[in-house]
């Protein structure tokens, strides 16, 4: 531990609000669990850290403050730690083994704790975003019920799975049946649990929705007290645009009368380098006028998408994965997706910032131009020949803005949302990049900043009912972590390798990870949103 973090711990030892008290809780009551010496943050936006105590008994904290006198079953001593809430992961894509999506039905339980989440400290996660999500809530809560899951998890019913059932792969705009049918699985999601609406409007086949439609199902979350949450159609000059984009965004929810939050906000090439003042003035607006907009962001220049997505005009995908088949093997049409991909290519920066991150392929772990160069063609010869044989290609593209990252990551409504997948380190490595780049080395947030983007903030945007703060009567969802040792091993190599540093993570008051180690418990919870009464049958 290093001297100047003694120093500041004793500093601020004696700085406990005067308001850290526990109701009901008797100093002395006996606790399954204390806490003892750590540098406590609980989450609040402004909180000042102070050297306390915490106490659990249950699934619940009985006790946070300076000094706690609770005969407890168990002491760990966090002398020179840090203690906050667990952290809550705004944005992820979790899979099984197989890269099966229905995670939660995964038959080993190693599995299904979700480690990439629990060694950095995350103890509830959000699923269904990008569009994702099952209208199938209840199911899928049931199945976290019954076979047991790592971390907490938090649902949303997403626009793709809800287009391909009622209207396929094709682009073309819904019927009035169609568009009845669509509205009442969103219904459906929002009355099973799910806590809003998200879209990816930026992927095939939901770019061929027109914003009209969007609005209309966005309505049938908002009348349940839903959320709107979007992969925007454009974070580059792919489309619309980035600013339009976000115009869009924001029009859905002012329409739709709901709380905005755009996912992994990024201004993608350098095409759009620094407009994230301009996205940034576009959103200060809107919740100047009253609006709830928030975002969340993974602290990467990297993104990571499939090839299709990336480089593949949107036209072309008209029908699925067999059409563009066809559309490659018909000579009249290929050299028109293959100019639209060479200017997608240009909007990505150029063939040695595309990197095939999937494993198991010939050109897995080497750039675009490294394959071109290998098999003596062309970049976007090279890219259609891999996607002629398979549509499941992942990359990561380095297209992002140091400047623009820090920028959106200082504003007090952007939360931490790892966007993880197979693939890239973010999936196991989020939460210790974002501390150890930009709280430690280029001091961009405070410390205070990252827990509060970690926590408080994003249970507050998830309407959780107590989480996300250190506060008698919450749940006790918990991190403990050693500020020196708490770093990422994960890299774009070698993206799935746990992170460090975690000494103790609580979930509902059961250590998932004990002495830094993981333990087997499986304790997360569905946490379901409950709509207004009477907006349900």
């Amino acid at each position: 531990m290093s001297t100047r973090f003694c120093l500041r711990a004793a500093a601020i030892a004696l700085a406990a609000p005067a308001w850290f008290s526990s109701p009901g809780f008797a100093q002395g009551e006996n606790a399954d669990l204390l806490i003892r010496g750590g540098t406590i943050y609980d989450g609040s936006e402004g909180n000042k850290e102070y050297v306390g105590d915490v106490a659990i008994a249950g699934d619940k904290i009985i006790y946070v403050g300076p000094h706690s006198t609770a005969k407890a079953r168990r002491v760990i001593e966090a002398k020179g730690m840090i203690v906050a809430p667990g952290f809550i992961d705004d944005h992820t894509h979790p899979s099984t083994a197989s890269g099966d999506r229905n995670f939660v039905t995964e038959p080993d339980p190693k599995a299904r704790q979700l480690q990439a989440w629990l060694a950095q400290g995350a103890s509830t996660i959000v699923v269904g975003v990008d569009g994702a999500g099952t209208p199938e809530v209840r199911n899928l809560f049931d199945q976290v019920k019954r076979q047991g899951f790592g971390p907490n998890i938090v649902a949303f019913v997403g626009y793709r799975p809800i287009r391909e059932r009622v209207i396929g792969q094709v682009d073309r705009a819904p019927n009035a049946t169609e568009l009845a049918t669509e509205k009442s699985l969103v219904a459906k999601g929002m009355c099973e649990g799910a806590t809003g609406f998200s879209t990816g409007l930026f992927y095939f086949p939901q770019s061929f929705a027109k914003t009209d439609e969007i609005i209309e199902l966005a309505k049938e979350a908002s009348k349940r007290g839903g959320l709107y949450d979007t992969h925007q159609r454009d974070e580059s000059t792919y489309s619309v645009g980035l600013i339009n984009s976000v115009k869009e965004a924001l029009r859905i929810g002012e329409e739709a009368d709901m709380p905005v939050h755009i996912g992994h906000i990024k201004a993608l090439g350098s095409e759009v380098w620094g407009k994230s003042e301009d996205v940034v003035k576009l959103i200060e607006q809107a919740r100047a006028r009253g609006r709830k907009v928030t975002l969340d962001q993974y602290p990467f220049p990297a993104l990571q998408t499939g090839l299709e997505a990336a480089l593949v005009p949107r036209w072309a995908m008209d029908g699925g994965y067999p059409a563009l088949i066809k559309r490659f093997n018909d000579t009249a049409i290929l050299p028109k997706i293959q100019a639209e991909m060479r200017e997608n290519l240009r909007r990505q920066n150029g063939p040695h910032t595309i990197f095939f991150s999937q494993r198991g392929k010939p050109w897995s772990g080497k750039y675009l131009d490294e394959v071109a160069k290998e098999w003596k063609v062309d970049p976007i010869d090279a890219a259609s020949r891999s996607l002629r044989q398979t549509d499941k290609q992942s990359i990561i593209g380095f297209d992002m803005a140091e400047g623009d990252i820090a920028r959106f990551m200082k504003l007090p409504y952007t939360m931490t949302g790892s966007d993880g997948v197979d693939g890239h380190p973010r999936q196991y490595a989020t939460f210790p990049t974002k501390y150890q780049e930009y709280v430690r080395k280029k001091h961009v947030i405070s410390m205070g900043q990252f827990i509060r983007s970690s926590t408080g903030l994003s249970a507050d945007y998830l309407m959780l009912d107590k989480r996300g703060y250190l506060k008698p009567g919450y749940f006790a969802d918990v991190v403990v972590f050693d500020p020196n040792k708490y770093v990422a091993r994960a890299n774009y190599f070698d993206w799935d390798k746990l992170s460090e540093g975690v000494v103790m993570l609580s979930i509902n008051g059961k250590l998932a990870v004990d002495n830094g180690k993981m333990t087997v418990a499986l304790s997360g919870r569905p946490l379901p949103h409950t709509p207004p009464p009477g907006t349900c049958r």
